[in-house]
């Protein structure tokens, strides 16, 4: 793209050039700004400002459009499974038969911890919070594997991957039995993945295993629903320490870290924080409908819009199918998932939340699922990063291969002027 932007300051001219991306985007390349100009850009939270070029995904939060590698999450998340999105994300294609094959028996084949960090694992108390202890235990894996990944080598690179995509829903499932009081488990190598995390986290030691399949159809929706969201928070995060070089598992383990705030991964937590809530306080829905839309009030509606999509979350659309569908198939009573249905059907059909969309997100349903399935809610975030594991992998790579420079961020100073120390005695 040929165009370029002029900036006139302090009566001279410079030219910046403008970045055309494969879906029209257009973004001001204002790298060689500082040394020519002496300006920088101010943007708090980068709101405006674009990190990187990337191909893994495209997200159009007006549209509610999302793609990974060009393909739409619905075909993905209605059609494929989570590995074989996996598999896209990070290497740009859909598998074939073979490599998906191999790529899934190569992971299988990794699936094994150490049994020292099992030990690790057991000295944490069981009320510690689990996105704490699944970071920690990232953390813990690159002391059995302190080797740096060769980003000229394909096949160190592959092995790195494998490993994290082998390991962390182990250590996913292990966290989740800890803080139930359960035996850890290893699953059966003979189920795909999904299944395999299905039979590691729900399997009881004094009864058969039996295998819910729509319980499986929910989490591989929910994993791929998951997968990648673009430069979030947590994303970014992983590409910046990436950036200094910094391996596969300790860049993943500072992405869990972010994405455990209440603001990121942890708003699915959020809301059923806020159904009990509105349960312990009489269960009066429309009560709170009304605290919602009272702007000189503290409560505010958790699970509803979004801060990137202006529409409804595309995401949301399909997990709310699955959200009913585990609902029926285990025929659970449970007053907290009524009063969420509640909700939904009057925020649906409210004008104020209408015209706002502000629509149910895929926060607001996933944590629904959840809550049906017993997992605590303090596991709901673990589970996001374990979706989310495959387009944090993607993002480091990309990073890596493009030899991206060192995360760097300019600031505006506004402290003191230069002062004179005063000794101790004077002060």
């Amino acid at each position: 793209m040929s165009k370029k932007v002029n900036i006139n300051y302090n009566n001279l001219n410079f030219e910046l050039d403008l970045v055309k991306g494969s879906e029209n985007e257009i973004g001001i390349d204002i790298s060689s700004l500082r040394n020519n100009a002496n300006l920088i850009t101010l943007d708090p939270g980068f709101k405006n400002t674009g990190s990187c070029k990337s191909s893994i995904t495209f997200l159009d939060g007006e549209k509610g459009i999302l793609r990974y590698r060009g393909y739409s999450i619905e075909d993905l998340a209605n059609k494929a499974n989570f590995l074989e999105v996996a598999y896209l994300l990070i290497f740009g294609e859909l598998p074939n038969k073979k490599q998906l094959h191999d790529f899934s028996n190569d992971i299988k084949e990794r699936a094994i911890i150490d049994e020292d960090l099992r030990i690790i694992l057991n000295s944490y108390p069981r009320s510690a919070h689990p996105m704490g202890v699944l970071s920690s235990l990232t953390s813990g894996l690159v002391a059995f594997d302190p080797s740096a990944v060769n980003i000229d080598d394909e096949d160190d690179m592959y092995d790195a991957i494998l490993n994290l995509l082998a390991k962390i829903p182990v250590l996913v499932a292990w966290v989740y039995r800890r803080r139930q009081g359960l035996p850890l488990e290893y699953g059966d190598i003979n189920l795909g993945y999904v299944e395999n995390l299905a039979k590691m986290m729900f399997q009881r030691p004094n009864k058969k295993y039996i295998q819910n399949d729509t319980i499986v159809s929910a989490l591989n929706k929910l994993l791929i629903l998951h997968a990648d969201h673009e430069q979030n928070c947590s994303t970014s995060t992983v590409r910046i320490v990436g950036s200094s070089y910094a391996g596969l598992f300790a860049s993943v383990s500072a992405g869990i870290s972010a994405l455990w705030g209440r603001l990121h991964g942890g708003a699915n937590q959020a809301v059923l924080e806020m159904l009990e809530k509105i349960q312990n306080d009489g269960g009066d829905t429309k009560k709170f409908m009304s605290k919602a839309k009272d702007k000189s009030d503290p409560f505010r509606l958790m699970g509803f819009g979004h801060r990137v999509y202006k529409n409804f979350d595309p995401r949301a659309k399909i997990i709310k199918v699955a959200a009913h569908e585990v609902l029926k198939d285990l025929g659970i009573d449970d007053p907290v998932l009524d009063i969420a249905k509640a909700l939904e059907k009057e925020a649906l059909e409210d004008n104020y939340f209408v015209e706002r969309k502000l629509y149910p997100n895929v926060d607001f349903y996933s944590g629904i699922i959840y809550k049906a399935l017993e997992i605590p809610n303090e596991m709901f975030t673990v589970m996001f990063a374990l979706g989310r594991l495959p387009g944090w992998i993607a993002h480091w790579r990309e990073m890596r291969m493009n030899k991206e420079p060192i995360g760097r961020p300019r600031q505006i100073y506004i402290g003191e002027n230069p002062r004179d120390y005063i000794s101790l005695t004077k002060r």
